[in-house]
């Protein structure tokens, strides 16, 4: 486990792997889960430097349901120039004809 973490923090990614892995996830899908939710949870308590996600957000989720830095970090990823000055839509835009 990360350092920085608690003994709660420690407590409630075990309860978190050991339910996923019961509900029939893999020990290694489990072991992601966990960590990203106790990490979520350290990131809205403030705990963490960052209180914001990096990441691209659920890939089920439509375009236009993700927050404009779940698009960036998506744009990002695929090098899509310009991507800084783009507002949500045009991120949309760029996305969809890139893929």
């Amino acid at each position: 486990m990360p350092s920085g973490w608690t003994k709660k923090d420690e407590r409630q990614y075990e309860h978190v792997k050991d339910s996923a892995q019961e509900r029939g996830r893999s020990e290694d899908r489990a072991k992601e889960i966990a960590a990203r939710t106790v990490n979520k949870q350290r990131r809205e308590e403030g705990r963490t430097p960052n209180r914001r996600s990096s990441g691209t957000g659920n890939p089920n989720t439509r375009l236009e349901d993700r927050t404009v830095e779940e698009l960036h970090n998506i744009a990002s990823e695929m090098k899509i120039e310009g991507r800084s000055k783009m507002r949500k839509q045009q991120l949309i835009e760029a996305i969809r004809d890139k893929r």
